[in-house]
This record gives structure tokens, C-alpha cells and sequence, in this order.
């Protein structure tokens, strides 16, 4: 595990894609938790969820940094790194309901 993230500056404000996990909603699935990709505002749902598409996300793409979004819990995560962000003051805000599932 890396000291620091060295992908911390590619942090972007973004706008989220949907009002839950992108790819589950399309497939009428469920999640656990939700992941903000935040290069590109991509929700996708966590590694404990069935489906695991904030990482298949990241594999797809390279995006390295997400964050922990529902509710905004203040922290992200780098996969490149492997390591957890302090994103307090810099979590993005819900733009609407997000649906619960598990």
C-alpha cells in the first residue's frame, strides 16, 4: 500500500449519473452501497453488492478515484494507490433520492 495517493489531483467535481448504480438499475438488480467515480460521476454499486460495478468501472476505464456515496460518508478510495482519501468539504451531494435496496 502506497504513503499518499499520487492521483489525489485528478480529484474532479463531477455530477452524478444516475439516482443509484448506473448498471443495476438498467438490470433490475440490487446494491449494498454506492460508489462515485469521481473522474467522471459514474454511480456504480460497491464490492459487497453481487454485481461489484464501481470496480468494473474503474478496470474499464482507469478512473482511480471513488467516493463513498450514500449518504456522502467524507472518504474515497484510490484502486491504483490502494488507499483511503479524506474527502470531508469535497463529498458530493445527492441530486435527487437515491433508492435503497439491501
Amino acid at each position: 500500500m502506497a504513503d499518499e495517493c499520487t492521483h489525489s489531483a485528478g480529484i474532479r467535481r463531477v455530477v452524478p449519473s444516475a439516482f443509484g448504480c448506473e448498471e443495476c438499475l438498467r438490470i433490475d438488480s440490487i446494491w449494498v452501497h454506492l460508489r462515485l467515480c469521481r473522474t467522471c460521476g459514474h454511480v456504480g454499486c460497491c464490492d459487497s453488492s453481487p454485481n461489484r460495478h464501481a470496480t468494473k468501472h474503474f478496470h474499464a476505464t482507469d478512473h482511480p478515484i471513488i467516493e463513498g456515496y450514500d449518504p456522502p460518508e467524507g472518504w474515497g478510495w484510490c484502486y491504483v494507490d490502494e488507499v483511503t482519501l479524506d474527502l470531508s468539504g469535497r463529498t458530493t451531494p445527492h441530486n435527487g433520492p437515491i433508492p435503497r435496496y439491501v
